[in-house]
């Protein structure tokens, strides 16, 4: 743990710049093999790309991915987009959606609490989950606090967390869970959303930390 703080302390020096934390929730069950999980990868690529071309963007944004089946994995850790390597993601298994919401706002938690220890400031983390489905195979329980736990960090103005559903989600589920409204994908068109994703997370760490953002339009989203 040692070594974790001294290369954190280093990091921070060498990168004192606000940060912007973006943990990606990611649904990797079994319903989300073949194409979807294939564009749901090459997203991941897009969404590097895209803020490695931003100068502020690649120093200020930070990427976290929890993806969610039968198990709650942390595929990568809090890093800057110049160290962000994106995954290649595969799907099996149920949805523990519950668990992986508590683990996402644990970190994020966590993770502030390391920007205060080096005196570094931030913007409003954001939690942004894709899902084809809906809470399968764990406690309703823990659905249940990772709903209440969403809506006092929105509240609280802790946390911005966002909701997409591909094609099958349960969307009337969706919005029992989270605060702002849930969107549904247009069929897997994963490369706009991810564009989209890249433009608002530039857009915000271009700002004040605090300051109201307003976000491009979607025009990945169904309607």
């Amino acid at each position: 743990m040692a070594g974790t703080t001294e290369l954190e302390k280093v990091e921070f020096a060498m990168n004192p710049e606000p940060r912007c934390a973006c943990v990606l929730l990611l649904d990797t069950s079994g319903s989300m093999q073949g194409e979807p999980i294939s564009a749901l990868n090459e997203g991941l690529r897009i969404l590097k790309e895209e803020l490695m071309k931003d100068e502020l963007a690649s120093k200020r944004v930070e990427i976290a991915i929890v993806t969610f089946d039968s198990d709650v994995r942390v595929v990568q850790d809090f890093v800057t987009v110049d160290k962000f390597e994106p995954p290649t993601l595969t799907a099996q298994g149920l949805t523990y959606m519950g668990t992986a919401i508590l683990k996402a706002l644990d970190m994020i938690e966590a993770r502030k609490s390391e920007y205060k220890q080096y005196g570094i400031s931030y913007y409003r983390p954001w939690v942004f989950m894709i899902t084809d489905g809906e809470p399968q195979g764990e406690p309703e329980e823990i659905v249940k606090l990772a709903a209440r736990r969403i809506a006092e960090g929105e509240e609280g103005n802790h946390i911005v967390f966002f909701a997409v559903g591909v094609e099958g989600a349960n969307m009337e589920r969706l919005k029992s869970i989270v605060v702002r409204e849930p969107k549904k994908l247009k069929g897997l068109n994963f490369r706009e959303l991810f564009l989209w994703l890249s433009d608002s997370l530039g857009r915000v760490s271009a700002s004040k930390p605090g300051e109201q953002v307003p976000l491009p339009s979607r025009e990945w989203e169904a309607v």
